[in-house]
Formats: structure tokens, sequence, C-alpha cells
């Protein structure tokens, strides 16, 4: 399926179609989305602030630095500097055409259920952004009332996931909070969906509660839809959205299952269970949290969705100090000692714990962080630097690759005989665990054994003007080569043998 891009078309609802996801024209969609993790549920990763990971940890971490009501004021600014219009325009000029915001109970809902205006009012400025820039906009649910995951990044209450643990309490609060959210947006076509519960009951939960997860999802299905009809419903697997299980029969005509993919291999076989739950059930499938790794990796897992027709959402937007996000805020003066504190180190002076909270609500507008173009350029394959031999297509032998004397490696696209192998057999250690950015070390590094008549063909949206590319072995080597541009993106023709390690796209 050729990817459509931006903008938006909110003529109608988005909706399923058959195993595809459509606009309200019925065009199908192959969506390409940013993440806005932090702004609505601060997560301790972001700030570099661990063991303070919470909402929770990180609003008394502030507290305790600067008291209440100086706290106050740096949240204000937070939601106003964090994500606002400018983000949203950022993102709309860089091709993609959905926001998935993440969003916390305590923004939008008292403890007795009501809603919170001001919460809201968060929301309704995101849906007028969108609109503005012609992005559709996903609402998740990532921190439910008495947390869905028992882990900080659910904000719940005491570490476990109490929505299940404790659900005369919480329970009928999630209800509570999507009939509000349907109210809300029922009649809103910016609004693409609805993302149920973000990774519910991971690790060991995963086995204690998947009856009770599937029961609330029945129940929320009910509830939504008693108020909306048209909006599409997205459920997630148990254990960080990976494990479907639970999917045994389609709950709503109008849905989507999602999963989340993170430091696996970029393969086949590692999407496999999801491929197949399409298949079983003709339902479309999602790919709604992925990232947090190097370029290489970031460049072949986004083919790989779109190879099978997998819509994506990238996560996240912005983090202090990054490489692996669009966006890195560049931490002021001052944060070392906050982020010191934090871990134990000494209390730093409110004056200046002051300063430097009042630097960094500067520091995150989108214009001041510093801006990693080669992100954006590997997750949409938009005139990358360089890719790795082995992300060549995923679209089989014969028509992404033709490697006559190729054998399978068994830790990395297993089912191809393409002739992958490790650049260096000594100490070799297959790891796609790199959430720092960092490329590979030359123990982690595989090629492509090429001999003379081998091709390859790599996908791009788009090539460089005057590209000179080429094949180069471990070393930075020439591999002799011929390329030739074809309808998804470039093929490169061994001339003689050699172990591929990256193909280079260099501009003349």
């Amino acid at each position: 399926m050729p990817f459509i891009r931006r903008p938006a078309d909110f003529s109608g609802f988005v909706r399923r179609e058959g195993a595809a996801i459509v606009d309200g024209a019925g065009r199908p969609l192959l969506l390409r989305g940013m993440g806005i993790g932090n702004w609505l549920l601060p997560e301790g990763y972001m700030w570099k602030t661990s063991p303070m990971d919470s909402p929770r940890q990180i609003e008394a971490l502030f507290v305790d630095l600067v008291g209440d009501d100086a706290a106050g004021r740096f949240w204000q600014g937070f939601r106003a500097n964090f994500f606002n219009e400018d983000d949203v325009r950022r993102i709309a000029e860089s091709g993609f055409d959905h926001i998935r915001l993440p969003i916390s109970a305590r923004i939008v809902q008292h403890e007795d259920g009501s809603p919170i205006e001001a919460g809201y009012a968060l929301i309704d400025r995101c849906v007028e952004w969108c609109r503005t820039h012609n992005l559709w906009l996903l609402l998740d649910l990532h921190g439910a009332p008495g947390g869905q995951t028992g882990t900080n990044i659910d904000d719940s209450p005491r570490g476990e996931p109490d929505l299940f643990i404790d659900p005369a309490r919480y329970r009928d609060r999630t209800i509570t909070l999507w009939q509000e959210l349907a109210r809300r947006y029922r009649h809103e076509t910016v609004v693409m969906g609805y993302d149920l519960l973000n990774e519910p009951l991971p690790n060991d939960w995963q086995h204690k509660y998947p009856n009770e997860l599937v029961a609330l999802y029945k129940d929320l299905t009910l509830a939504i839809r008693a108020i909306d009809p048209d909006h599409l419903i997205m459920y997630e697997g148990s254990h960080w959205a990976t494990n479907w299980s639970i999917f045994t029969e389609v709950w709503d005509e109008n849905s989507v299952l999602q999963f989340h993919r993170y430091w696996m291999p970029p393969d086949r076989a590692h999407i496999a269970e999801y491929l197949d739950a399409r298949e079983r059930l003709g339902l479309p499938i999602y790919m709604g949290e992925g990232g947090e790794n190097n370029l290489h990796w970031l460049y072949a897992a986004h083919r790989l969705y779109e190879t099978h027709d997998i819509g994506w959402n990238f996560w996240p937007w912005k983090k202090i100090d990054t490489r692996t996000s669009p966006a890195s805020i560049v931490p002021p003066a001052g944060w070392s000692d906050i982020v010191g504190f934090a871990q134990g180190g000494p209390h730093p002076s409110p004056a200046g714990a002051q300063a430097t909270l009042d630097a960094l609500l500067e520091a995150m507008k989108i214009g001041n962080c510093t801006w990693n173009e080669d992100v954006l350029r590997a997750i949409i394959a938009d005139a990358p630097a360089e890719v790795p031999a082995w992300a060549y297509g995923y679209r089989g032998a014969g028509v992404s690759f033709a490697v006559a004397g190729g054998a399978a490696h068994p830790g990395v696209r297993p089912d191809e005989a393409a002739g992958i192998a490790p650049l260096e057999a000594e100490g070799f250690a297959l790891s796609f665990h790199h959430t720092n950015g960092r490329p590979y070390a030359p123990n982690e590094q595989l090629g492509v054994r090429l001999s003379a008549g081998d091709w390859l063909e790599f996908e791009f949206d788009r090539l460089p003007e005057g590209a000179a590319p080429a094949l180069l072995d471990r070393d930075g080597g020439v591999i002799a080569a011929s390329f030739a541009r074809t309808p998804r993106g470039l093929r490169a023709t061994a001339k003689t043998s050699g172990l591929a390690a990256r193909l280079v796209l260099r501009a003349r």
C-alpha cells in the first residue's frame, strides 16, 4: 500500500473497513504518527530523574526543591511550553498525519469521578491545533484510575495495577472517564479514535488478570458505544501491548488491535502473531508505540511495518538530552544538580533550583531544542545518510533481494536465505537494545555476504538529489556495485564479492 501523506481529511470519521483503516472518504491509511509522551503524564526517564520516575514522584521532587506555589507555577509553564501549537506545526511539516496523546486520569478526573475542566481544556487545545495543521488525534488513556500497569508509566498510587486489584474503587471511574471523553468528542472528526488502555498488565500481572482485562474492554466498549457509535476503538494487548492471547473474537466492528515494539529484531518473525491475528479476526492492526533506538533500527523497523501495511506511531516526540527523539531539550546549567538530588545527592538551594526550572521552561520550547533531523529521516526513509545492509526490503526473495549462495541468520530475518552474517565472528553478540541511540558496537554489527550478481533493494520515500550511493564494508571500504532506481527506492547489485555493512547515500 503506498503511503498517503497528510494533510488529514476531517470530512468524516476515520474508521475500519475490513482489515484496513480508512479515512472519511474511504481511502486506505498507512498511518505515520508521533506520540506526545510527558506532556499530560510525565515520565522520569524523559527527565533523567530516575529513581524519581512517576508523575507523583516528580511532582513531589519539585515541591521539595522550590515549594508548593513555585512548583505549581512550573507545571503551568510546562504545559504551555513543552508541547504547544509550534510543536504540532513542526510535526505536520515533518510529514506525519496524526498524534497519539497520552492522558493521565489525574489530569481530567477528580477522585469522585467528576471531570476536571482545566484538563479537558488542554485536550481541546490540542484538538484545535490538530485541526489547524491537519493532523488526526488519537486519545490514549495512558494512566487509568488506580493504574493499569503497576509501574511508573501509569502514575499508579501504589505501584500496582489497582484498576484490577481494587475494581470496586477504580473500575467504574475508568468507565466514567471514557464515557466523558466519548460525550465530549463524539462528533469530532479530528479525533481519530480511542486507545482504551496503554500497555495493561505487564509482567506477571498478565497471567493474573487476563479475564478481568477482557471484561473491562467489553464494558468500556458498551459504555462508549451507547454514546458514540462512530469513533475507532483501539485495544492493546497485555504485557506492554505485546501479548495478544486475549484477542480471540471481535468485540466491536469498528475496532483496531494495537501492539508496541521496542528492542526486538525488526523482522517478520517478531510481528508474526500480530499478522496472524489480523488474518484470523479480519481487524486492522497498528503499531502504537516504538522507538528509543538507534538510526539503523529505526529505519529497519518502520520499513517492516509499512511493508506489511501496518500504520505506526513513533515514541516520543521530545525528551531532555536525547539522540533518539526528533526534539532534544538542552538541559540548562544546574539541571545536573537537580538530577543529582533526585538520586540522593545534596539539596540545591531554592534560588538555584528555581533559576534552573525557569531556564528549563525556556529550553523546552521547540524552537530552542536541538533538532535531530537524522531521526526523522530514518523513520520516514526520507534521504537518510546511511542504512544497514541487513535492512533491505521486506518483500521476499526475488523482490527485495537475490543472494544466490545466501544462508539464513538465526537471530534476525531467520526465514530469509539472504546471507546476513556478523561483521566480526569473534565475540559476536546480537543486540537491538540501544535506548541511548548509540550506533552498534563492532561485535554487534551484521552485514550481508554478497557475490557478483547478487542484489538488494532498499526502500525510501525519497533519495537525495544527485545521490551517489555506495556499498561499504565494515572498514568503510567500497564494495564494487551498480545502482538502479526502482519504484520503491534503490537496487544495489554487487560486482564483486564482499561483506556489505551499510548503504551510504552521498550527495554529489
